[in-house]
């Protein structure tokens, strides 16, 4: 049977993609996620015994959240009705709802309802949902790639149970790579076809815990590749590399993801972590993150984490992000890797950020305090009938270029803002302010 021949195919178990035909039916087939249907979780318990409430399944690509959906349809009394949130309107809900209320109201039958890809829903398409799953008329099963906590009403979650689906091992795409090559009844096993070891530890790998991905790989696979000498179809690692390609990013420039990796890369120039810094802004990179945004947040975290412990960081964060726009990728790259890597490699303090989170607590608790009279301006007439400015000590006229007077509102005098730590120029910031006050005034 060759490729043609196998496209001729006319029934719907064989027309699918391999990756829909081998789908789990039963809990017991279904692979990986056992921090959700162990058999002493929640959801396992829920789904054999028919009582399953509210869910929604949130996950990247590929890890199983219709899946599962399917095996509780398979295990459910309930009515079992599903729709995709990317096509489906208000119509499509109304008669789902019309027909669970008659099978609830006439037989007593719950329905369970499926959306797909529910992040695609307005909120008036949310709502309209709620009292149905309230009062129990409906079901709800929801599956999203995206955070539900951005992404759906929060009356809707409060009202279900929310089960995060994490990326398949290595050794779970493993397993299901080997029971669609070996299935004869729904995998590819009628053809003969054997995949190599290199090849399928490449796969697992390459596949980055997305199931369907791995599965598609090993469809095309065994219908692209001629029959050796012995008769078989050898799925070797050349075949495996082509039918892949490049390795997918799961990385949306909208979703939870986008923030994870953005919050992974800050935070390891934030530990400076170089090595962490540049693998995370490899990662943006690659999945082709702008790279306006990325040189924002190097200078913010050289403000923010490093601040005067050396300045220079913020200079070069500077400088990155105007080169950045000049250059323009590839070799904008280099610029974020040198910005970056200096950022995470310099001494850290967040004296300024706490200097100035501290300052605005103060004005909410206080308001606006009166400015001593000699700092106001003076500069228009009648100022010196008012007593602006008066008194005033220009630090200039007095050595050091110092002299000590209020700047503070009187009332809060001795108040500390910017604590140097004594991390890298700090200290000499620290030891040039202790030097200062210790000198007293020079009237």
């Amino acid at each position: 049977m060759d490729l043609f021949d196998y496209m001729r195919q006319t029934s719907q178990e064989k027309e699918s993609p391999l990756a829909a035909r081998i789908r789990p039916r039963t809990l017991e087939e279904v692979v990986g996620q056992q921090h959700i249907i162990g058999k002493d979780k929640l959801l396992y318990r829920a789904i054999l015994a028919d009582k399953l409430s509210s869910v929604i399944f949130y996950g990247p690509p590929g890890t199983g959240k219709t899946t599962l959906a399917r095996v509780i349809a398979n295990t459910t009394s309930a009515a079992f009705t599903q729709i995709n949130a990317t096509s489906a309107g208000k119509k499509d809900m109304e008669e789902v709802v019309e027909r669970a209320k008659e099978l609830l109201g006439m037989y007593g039958k719950r329905t369970i309802l499926f959306i797909d890809e529910i992040h695609r829903f307005n909120k008036g398409q949310q709502d309209y949902l709620l009292p149905f799953v309230e009062d129990g008329t409906i079901v709800l099963i929801g599956a999203t790639t995206e955070n539900p906590y951005f992404e759906v009403n929060g009356a809707l979650l409060s009202r279900s149970v929310i089960f995060e689906l994490r990326p398949l091992s290595r050794e779970d795409i493993r397993a299901l790579i080997l029971r669609a090559v070996s299935d004869r009844g729904r995998g590819m096993g009628a053809y003969g076809a054997v995949i190599e070891e290199d090849a399928l530890a490449f796969l697992s790998d390459a596949a980055d815990g997305d199931a369907r991905r791995a599965l598609n790989a090993v469809e095309l696979g065994v219908l692209t590749t001629e029959r050796g000498p012995d008769g078989k179809i050898h799925i070797t690692l050349e075949a495996a590399q082509e039918c892949i390609q490049k390795r997918a990013v799961r990385y949306d420039k909208t979703g939870d993801n986008h923030y994870d990796t953005i919050s992974a890369f800050i935070k390891s120039m934030r530990g400076s972590d170089p090595d962490a810094a540049v693998y995370y802004l490899a990662r943006m990179l690659y999945a082709g993150e702008d790279i306006k945004f990325i040189a924002r947040r190097i200078m913010i975290c050289a403000a923010e984490d490093v601040g005067n412990a050396d300045p220079q960081a913020l200079q070069v964060a500077v400088a990155a992000s105007l080169a950045v726009e000049r250059i323009g990728m590839p070799e904008a790259q280099i610029l974020l890797s040198q910005a970056a890597a200096y950022v995470a490699c310099a001494p850290k303090s967040n004296a300024a950020v706490n200097a100035i989170s501290e300052a605005f607590r103060e004005v909410e608790a206080t308001g606006n305090l009166p400015i001593p009279p000699h700092l106001q301006d003076a500069h228009y007439k009648g100022a010196a009938r008012l007593g602006r400015g008066a008194g005033y000590k220009y630090a200039h006229d007095y050595p050091g270029h110092y002299v000590e007077q209020q700047y503070l509102p009187y009332e809060l005098t001795g108040r500390e803002f910017y604590r140097p730590d004594g991390s890298g120029y700090e200290a000499k910031i620290r030891e040039h302010m202790k030097r200062l006050r210790e000198g007293k005034s020079h009237e």
